[in-house]
């Protein structure tokens, strides 16, 4: 079966920034928060201080992994020419998203540069109150004025808007603003993250909020989905009764696999693992486009 990565990561210099202020590289893949908190970024093997486009397509030709999405968040930090870069180096294999901090003053030339100078379609909003852009700058609406009128560019374009909303219960986590922006903009296709970022005891709000979104134009991602109801073991099983929740009201046409590789596999669950338990989940049937059709529709224009 063909597999796409919607949800990866690749960094050349580590330039985090979030609510615990700047993360840093201590070396052996481990890197500092400004809080002196330390998290794992790289897996062993695939690099000390940085992860490239080589380390990643490494990993993906590994794991059977054909073509991969590159997002951009605070965790990594922006680096929107290297993104570029490694999508023109490898067009048959990655598609890059830009990043874009809405509350630069020059926000509409950024992203008239990335867009029209630079030719991304994929625009990646990290809004979580962790890593993104709730996590420096205070809670604000997504369907706030300005932040329509850079949706109003990506959609002139024919572009995608990716969003990780943080968890449930976050300031960043705003389902019915994210619907009114589908409405407003119905040509614009949204993706939303990690399913919404469900702890183990969001059930009711992840179902609340997977019925507001359930539009033509919303897709969500499930990577990373076994992360965020830590702790808990392989094979996951809450994780697995989110993804059959999400079936049941999106349906198949609607849900994307995704590693959010390199962290993930840094902090102890392979590839393999990501891919199984979400088999596991999914009817067989379902399976091609969970794992491959629907990205392949979205990122990739197949």
């Amino acid at each position: 079966m063909r597999i796409i990565d919607a949800h990866a990561h690749i960094f050349r210099t580590l330039a985090g920034f979030g609510a615990d202020g700047e993360l840093r590289m201590l070396g052996d893949g481990r890197a500092m928060w400004a809080t002196g908190d330390e998290a794992a970024i790289i897996p062993e093997g695939y690099g000390d201080g940085c992860f490239t486009a080589e380390s990643l397509l490494r990993m993906m030709d590994e794991n059977g992994i054909g073509k991969a999405v590159l997002l951009q968040g605070g965790l990594l930090g922006f680096d929107n020419h290297y993104m570029k870069e490694a999508a023109d180096r490898y067009p048959e294999r990655l598609r890059a998203a830009a990043a874009i901090d809405p509350f630069c003053r020059n926000r509409e030339r950024i992203l008239h540069h990335l867009a029209d100078d630079l030719g991304f379609r994929i625009f990646k909003f990290e809004m979580s109150t962790g890593c993104g852009i709730m996590g420096n700058h205070p809670d604000f609406p997504l369907d706030a004025d300005f932040m329509m009128g850079l949706y109003g560019e990506i959609d002139r374009i024919g572009g995608v808007a990716v969003f990780d909303l943080g968890s449930p219960g976050d300031g960043s986590s705003q389902p019915d603003a994210i619907r009114r922006i589908a409405e407003r903009l119905p040509g614009l296709q949204i993706v939303i993250c990690h399913l919404m970022s469900p702890r183990r005891t969001h059930r009711e709000e992840l179902i609340r909020g997977l019925r507001t979104m359930d539009m033509g134009n919303i897709a969500f991602d499930i990577s990373a989905l076994h992360w965020k109801v830590r702790p808990e073991a392989y094979p996951f099983p809450t994780a697995k009764e989110f993804i059959r929740i999400a079936l049941d009201i999106l349906g198949p046409g609607k849900l994307m696999w995704g590693s959010d590789a390199p962290s993930t596999v840094a902090q102890g669950t392979s590839i393999r693992q990501m891919v199984d338990y979400v088999m596991e989940a999914v009817p067989a049937a379902d399976a091609e486009s969970i794992f491959c059709s629907n990205a392949e529709k979205i990122y990739f224009g197949g």
